[in-house]
């Protein structure tokens, strides 16, 4: 525990993935490696300045995130269920390579979060001297105390990526830059708060659950998904391979513009047949920025006949993830569609 005297009485739990913000070079190889949390709390004086109680669950070991996967979103959202009655927000250090993925399968998994999940990381590991980790850290954990001097509710109680000044609705963010500072955006959504000398909270574009009801954790996801984007040129037999797979339960179809394939009959007729399978097909558009309209183009509304389900404005990562926990979640594929044309925790525009 991390505490001083005359503390305030917020509470935080810090849990610890891993991730560049605890990094160290490898004296033989020079590559960085993952080191454990007390290397990182003897890089950081400043923790001795924070105003609040602070508590740390660790991976053992911690992990490089590329290796993040749904039996460890399990165990964060088992930590956060099971500690939720302590704490007054949840602080979790990642790494930026699937941070995105891990804040959108956290929003679906934590049904009606009154609390804020915080997760933040760093470009440069903590010991770096130009290191952006100090301030995503202190900042995120000063966001998860925020109260609301009203209501006394939190600021902002759900999942969420602080990184860079800008704190970003975790269904949303996307990881847009692998060597700059500015790591994450949300391109369809504003920011929930900006961060300079002083926090500008944008409270109309906060989610506000049922305080008075109960938060309730899922730790089943089925992971039978795939990601397959289209291209000029793209080729029947491998698409067919791909669609044909026997555990195939969902497919996030990345498309032109606004939701548009290609006018091939063989697109319509393998699309078709999987949907025709049980396989929930999802239209999310490759472009930034913008929304899936099939009936804008004709080009797109083929795909509505062949049962594609429009993604909206949805990120790759929120609807991988929503997909996941869906199929999860129900064990007929009607009940999916339905939810999947929903807002579950704000990451489509309807």
């Amino acid at each position: 525990m991390l505490q001083k005297e005359n503390m305030a009485t917020t509470r935080i739990l810090i849990i610890y993935t891993g991730g560049t913000i605890g990094m160290g070079k490898d004296p033989v190889t020079g590559t960085l490696e993952p080191l454990d949390f007390n290397h990182l709390v003897s890089s950081m004086p400043e923790f001795q300045l924070i105003q609040a109680e602070i508590d740390v669950r660790k991976f053992d070991p911690p992990i490089d995130s590329s290796d993040m996967d749904p039996m460890r979103w399990a165990e964060i959202v088992g930590i956060i269920a099971n500690n939720y009655d302590d704490y007054d927000g949840f602080v979790i250090l990642h790494g930026t390579d699937t941070m995105a993925y891990t804040s959108s399968a956290l929003s679906f998994m934590l049904e009606n979060l009154t609390k804020p999940v915080v997760l933040t990381g760093s470009q440069l590991p903590i010991g770096e001297l130009r290191t952006d980790g100090k301030e995503n850290l202190m900042t995120a954990i000063e966001i998860a105390s925020a109260k609301d001097p009203v209501t006394g509710h939190p600021m902002v109680p759900e999942v969420c990526i602080f990184f860079n000044g800008k704190l970003i609705r975790g269904n949303r963010a996307i990881k847009i830059n692998a060597e700059g500072f500015h790591a994450f955006e949300s391109f369809n959504y504003p920011h929930l708060c900006d961060v300079g000398i002083n926090f500008q909270f944008h409270t109309h574009h906060i989610l506000r659950p049922a305080f008075s009801r109960p938060m309730t954790p899922h730790l089943k996801l089925d992971p039978n998904v795939i990601v397959f984007s289209l291209f000029p040129g793209i080729q029947d037999g491998i698409v067919r391979h791909v669609l044909e797979s026997p555990d195939l339960r969902g497919i996030v179809m990345r498309t032109f513009g606004s939701g548009n394939a290609p006018h091939q009959p063989w697109v319509m007729r393998l699309l078709d047949e999987a949907a025709h399978r049980g396989v929930n097909i999802v239209n999310i558009s490759q472009c930034l920025t913008g929304s899936v309209e099939m009936e804008r183009y004709g080009a797109g509304f083929q795909l509505k006949t062949a049962h594609v389900i429009s993604g909206h404005d949805s990120t790759v990562e929120a609807m991988v993830t929503k997909l996941m926990y869906l199929q999860g979640k129900y064990p007929d594929n009607k009940t999916v569609r339905e939810k999947l044309q929903q807002s579950l925790a704000g990451e489509i525009t309807l």
